[in-house]
């Protein structure tokens, strides 16, 4: 008796075509994506150096509190508008912009009242304004 042996079927899978696939995948994302340099911004921040510090009637020292009242050197502006602040920015410079602001703001002043007396100063023509941050609890 002649019996034929029967074929084993090779369960196994190629995986050669999937690797190949997988190559050919990686080689076209290597030479499509775009490679781009990041350009890193150079930021000079100031420095604080000790100076003698300017005589108190050289100065125009403006207080803003937290709910937004002004203060020119001890007098308290009357409203927060634009025109009031230039009106009594005026009188109390006398009309020299050449002075120097120190605008003392309070740390919890929101920062609308600040840009608004700014805005104001620069109106008048102020150019050396300075600000300083106070913390009146501590």
């Amino acid at each position: 008796m002649n019996f034929r042996r029967q074929r084993t079927e090779d369960n196994t899978i190629n995986l050669t075509p999937l690797i190949d696939v997988v190559f050919l995948l990686l080689i076209f994302f290597m030479v499509t994506t775009t490679f781009k340099k990041e350009r890193n911004l150079v930021v000079t921040l100031p420095e604080s150096r000790g100076e003698a510090a300017l005589a108190e009637e050289n100065v125009l020292n403006v207080i803003i509190d937290r709910s937004g009242t002004y203060s020119i050197n001890g007098r308290t502006v009357r409203n927060g508008e634009v025109e009031t602040l230039m009106r009594a920015l005026g009188e109390a410079s006398k009309g020299n912009n050449k002075l120097p602001l120190v605008i003392l703001a309070d740390e919890l002043t929101s920062y609308k009242h600040v840009i608004r007396f700014m805005d104001a100063a620069g109106r008048l023509g102020f150019a050396d304004q300075r600000m300083t941050v106070v913390n009146p609890t501590k």
